[in-house]
């Protein structure tokens, strides 16, 4: 679905634009390809810049409670510079390079809920407006699936994703918002925790694995966060399904001490085990075939598509 509107700054007349994203598969820190189609107005108009822009949907907490916000993670300039003459139709191509800490949409081809888009701006004789916005899907990379394989082998289910502002302390983290993934507990371990949160933080030499427990309180204790961190390369070879056991048992063993969230917690917010937001109870089985995402009174891929032109277009008018 594309969102094409008229530029407001120019009004009735002035040029449209439409991005149409190639469908190959994008991965973190991949190409991103595609055409920006440009189509005259009824003048010639000055094209100063075409410029991409990539937003997302995030959570923030705070004092009075959560609230979400469309955050623009990164800008690339594709074009501009020439004149579009009246009724003329151009094309623009473009290969730009995602950031490596881009959050992933999708798993096994299904939605996980999660709100990315790509916002395409014109600047037009000393004018800017955003004129196109368009979805943007992330499928994991080799080593996230290879990680997510295993969790669901080991019996463990997606409950939910977002976006959470914030910073992880004592990570190489580079954008203002990490993704959190959280999981049902495997039976295994449903008598310890209540769920486990999962962040990648991923970089050029491979990712960062931040995993944490909400844990259960005991006759004698009270429950409490904990966190432990983990490095992999983007193409090792490893028995996923014994190392990320190991992972697991290494977090649930944790002692409270370890589970404050000074310098290392998510951020500097408190969890509640809570994060889903409006549409997206999206549940999973998981089994043989890894950590497949269904979809239980949640959102499906149409609805997604939905949610990123309501909620981008809603904040367009805000900004206005």
């Amino acid at each position: 679905m594309v969102f094409k509107r008229l530029l407001g700054s120019l009004g009735v007349g002035g040029p449209t634009v439409d991005t149409v994203l190639d469908p190959a598969p994008v991965r973190p820190g991949g190409t991103l390809s595609g055409q920006v189609r440009l189509k005259g107005g009824t003048a010639d108009f000055d094209i100063e810049h075409i410029t991409l822009e990539l937003v997302a949907r995030v959570e923030a907490e705070h004092a009075e409670g959560e609230s979400e916000g469309a955050v623009a993670f990164e800008r690339f300039t594709v074009g501009g510079g020439f004149r579009l003459a009246e009724g003329e139709e151009r094309s623009v191509p473009f290969s730009v390079t995602l950031p490596w800490e881009t959050p992933i949409t999708e798993l096994y081809g299904q939605a996980l809920g999660i709100v990315l888009g790509v916002r395409t701006e014109l600047s037009v004789a000393g004018a800017k407006d955003k004129g196109d916005l368009d979805q943007l899907d992330i499928a994991p990379l080799p080593a996230q699936e290879a990680i997510l394989e295993a969790l669901g082998q080991l019996g463990f289910g997606f409950r939910s994703a977002d976006l959470e502002y914030g910073r992880i302390g004592g990570t190489g983290q580079q954008l203002p918002f990490y993704q959190e993934l959280e999981l049902t507990p495997a039976p295994q371990y449903a008598h310890q925790v209540n769920e486990i949160e999962l962040t990648f933080l991923a970089n050029p030499g491979g990712l960062e694995v931040v995993l944490e427990a909400d844990k259960r309180g005991g006759l004698f204790t009270s429950g409490h966060d904990a966190l432990t961190r983990f490095t992999v390369g983007h193409h090792e070879a490893r028995d996923w399904n014994t190392e990320v056991d190991g992972w697991i048992r290494q977090l649930v063993e944790h002692r409270a001490s370890y589970g404050a969230h000074a310098g290392h917690g998510h951020g500097d917010h408190h969890h509640d085990g809570h994060h889903s937001g409006p549409g997206m109870g999206t549940a999973v089985a998981a089994g043989a075939a890894g950590l497949a995402v269904g979809v239980g009174g949640g959102m499906v891929a149409a609805e997604v598509v939905d949610e990123v032109g309501d909620f981008f277009e809603g904040d367009e008018e805000d900004e206005g």
